[in-house]
This record gives structure tokens, C-alpha cells and sequence, in this order.
């Protein structure tokens, strides 16, 4: 019972944290316009997050490995919180590009609630919860837009004192509700015993089964950001779908990923293996981002998305298990931490790539998204053959 209120309060905050995040998203580009944000210069904005997170999120693990997990993902919510206050203040770009660099730092969130789980699950449980978690992170995402939209008509800076609110109610459901998970957090006068060391960001990569994974899932990410691109510039150059279609059908790809994640518990019963369960669904996200590639209408276009969003949503669940049964406790946060950095760049570099290879055609870009996968399914067979071993 104390472990199941656990995850229901890390649940709760993970929804109004992810919510946040997705109430300023689609707001960023027209509001940034009139402090001189461009086409280009977007990408920046949002790049500078990703970059500063990179760096930040491993100190900030292990920083919660050495300290305990809930004063480490209160400051990451205060954090969060202070960047959305500094973008309702903004008065020029410069403060924009503060406030999302600000964000990247103390983003910490997921990674630490990632490890919170970890720590109240047995492996056998492990996957269930963590589909329960990323089932949250992606709820507040899907209804983040709508919510934003809403309150963009009281006023434009209203979505932006909105977020800095419920991430102020994160905080304090952190502060003063949550119970610490980490029970093996070094002791005070130990606790230059582990520190972090940025060579782990490579050397990390280096172990058997977790290497495999993080590696696994910077390619998946990355192929994930890459179709983005082509989701949006498909369904407004060539199915001429409005602002309004563009929303409902990207919330219905979140509503799938979604829906597995909840479904994981059914999954594992029939199979057992997670490197197996992660190996099958890449393999059917390939079939469906080929399939995208050569679509020219709505329905094919809508089907291989749909499908691709279903089995994306095993992505998390299998590799963040994977990942926390192979971790040691004194460095859970520290890796789980290394693991979104790598997302992070990910979520930089496949936008980037498919802006690059949009001149070739819309279609090239589902390719390339493709061509991503691919490789991960490769890696995936040998971190399937890893885990047999071990």
C-alpha cells in the first residue's frame, strides 16, 4: 500500500509536469515572434534545452543518488517553475533563451521520478510501473496543447503563469507528500564516495545491457523527432489538414503510445522478456515508418502512424526496466540521469537531421526516420542476445 501511494503521487506530479511543458510548447514560435524568434532561431530555443539538460540531468542523478531523490527533483520542479515565470516576464530573446536553458539545468524531473520508481519496484513490476509513469508524462502532453490554447484567449502570457503554477503545486507535493525512495543514499560524512564524472556520459555506453539500451533509445528518440517533422510538414503541405485536424490526429498518436503503456502488464504475461518485448515492437514501428513513407492519402498516412504510435509506447517502459535491473543502487539516478541526456539529444539531433534531408522530398524524411530505426532493431537483437546471457 505505502508503495502503490508512492507511485500514485509520482504519477500526479509526472502529469502536471509533462501538462506544463505542454501548454508552452506549441506557444514558443508566436510568442517569441515579437521579441525577434524566426523559423531559425526556434530551433535554438528549443535546442538550448535539450543541450543544457544533456549536461545537467547525469549530475542531477547522481547528485540524488548521493542526497536522496526528493530534495533533487524539488529543486528540478522549482526550477521548472522559475523558467515559466521568466517566460510570462520575458521582455526580449535573451531571456527566453535563459529561461529554457534555466529549464534544461534543473531538468531533472523525469529521470529522478524514473528512479523513485525503480527504487519501490521489483523487477517484476518494474516495466508495469514504469508504463504506469510514462502512461502520465504522456496524458499531460496530449492534453497540454488544448490546455494552453484555452488559456492563450484570457491572454498570452496567462499559459506561461498557468505552468509556473501547477509546477509550484509539484513542489509541494514533493516538500511535503512524497516519501524519500532512496534508502541507500550515501551518508553525510560518505558522501564524496561517488561522484559524477563526465567520461561516464561514454563510458556508460561501454557496459553490455545498459550500454545496448541507452543506446537503443537514443535511436528511437531521435527516429521519433525525425517523423515529427514529417507528421507536421505531411499533414500541412500535402493533406492540407487545418491547425485543428493537425491537433486532434497528433493527440490521438499520443492517445496509442499511451494505451500500450497501460496494456504492459497484459504484454508480459505472454511474453516474458523485455529485450524481446523491445525487439518486436521495433521491428513493427520499422514496418509502419517505411510504410508512412510511401503513403500519399490520409488513411495509409493515418493507419501507419496510428500503428507506429502503439507499439512506440513499449519504447520507455522496456528500456527504463532494462536499464534499472542492471543498475547498481548507489548509481541508479546517476545512469538513469545519463539515459535522458542521451533522449535529450535525440529529441536535438532528429529534427535537425530531417530539416537537412527535407530537400530531397517530404517522403524522405519517413526514410530517414526509417533508417533510424533500423539500426536500433539491429542493436536491439544484440541487447536481446546480452540479456540471455546474463
Amino acid at each position: 500500500m505505502k508503495l502503490n501511494r508512492t507511485l500514485r503521487i509520482l504519477v500526479f506530479i509526472s502529469i502536471i509536469n509533462s501538462m506544463g511543458f505542454g501548454i508552452i510548447i506549441p506557444l514558443l514560435y508566436s510568442y517569441g515572434k515579437k521579441f525577434g524568434v524566426t523559423q531559425q532561431t526556434i530551433g535554438l530555443l528549443t535546442a538550448a534545452f535539450s543541450v543544457a539538460q544533456f549536461f545537467a540531468t547525469p549530475v542531477l542523478g547522481s547528485l540524488s543518488d548521493r542526497f536522496g531523490r526528493k530534495p533533487i527533483l524539488a529543486i528540478s520542479l522549482v526550477g521548472t517553475c522559475i523558467s515559466f515565470v521568466m517566460f510570462g516576464f520575458a521582455n526580449s530573446i535573451i531571456l527566453l533563451f535563459a529561461a529554457r536553458i534555466l529549464d534544461g539545468i534543473t531538468g531533472g524531473n523525469i529521470s529522478v521520478a524514473q528512479a523513485m520508481v525503480s527504487d519501490i519496484s521489483s523487477p517484476k513490476e518494474r516495466a508495469k510501473n514504469f508504463g504506469i509513469l510514462g502512461s502520465a508524462f504522456g496524458f499531460g502532453f496530449v492534453i497540454g496543447p488544448a490546455v494552453g490554447g484555452l488559456l492563450s484567449q484570457l491572454g498570452e502570457k496567462v499559459p506561461f503563469f498557468f505552468a509556473a503554477g501547477i509546477a509550484l503545486v509539484g513542489v509541494l507535493l514533493t516538500t511535503f507528500v512524497l516519501e524519500e525512495t532512496n534508502k541507500h543514499k550515501t551518508d553525510k560524512g560518505n558522501n564524496k564516495a561517488h561522484s559524477f564524472n563526465f567520461k561516464s556520459l561514454i563510458s556508460v555506453l561501454k557496459r553490455p545491457v545498459i550500454g545496448t539500451a541507452i543506446f537503443v533509445g537514443f535511436l528511437l528518440t531521435m527516429a521519433q523527432f525525425t517523423m515529427l517533422i514529417g507528421f507536421q510538414t505531411f499533414s500541412v503541405d500535402t493533406l492540407k489538414l487545418s491547425t485543428t485536424q493537425i491537433g486532434l490526429f497528433y493527440a490521438g498518436f499520443g492517445i496509442t503510445g499511451i494505451l500500450m503503456q497501460l496494456a504492459v502488464p497484459l504484454i508480459k504475461k505472454v511474453i516474458t522478456s523485455q529485450a524481446l518485448i523491445l525487439l518486436l515492437s521495433t521491428l513493427c514501428c520499422l514496418g509502419m515508418m517505411i510504410l508512412a513513407g510511401f503513403a500519399t492519402g490520409l488513411v495509409l498516412f493515418a493507419v501507419s502512424i496510428a500503428i507506429y504510435g502503439l507499439f512506440n509506447g513499449l519504447r520507455n517502459p522496456m528500456l527504463n526496466a532494462i536499464i534499472a535491473d542492471k543498475n547498481e543502487d548507489a548509481e541508479r539516478g546517476e545512469v538513469m540521469g545519463i539515459n535522458q541526456s542521451y533522449a535529450s539529444i535525440g529529441q536535438t539531433l532528429g529534427p535537425i537531421t530531417a530539416g537537412l534531408i527535407t530537400a530531397i522530398s517530404v517522403h524522405s524524411i519517413f526514410f530517414l526516420s526509417s533508417f533510424y530505426i533500423l539500426i536500433a532493431f539491429l542493436f536491439s537483437i544484440r541487447l536481446k542476445s546480452q540479456e540471455s546471457k546474463s
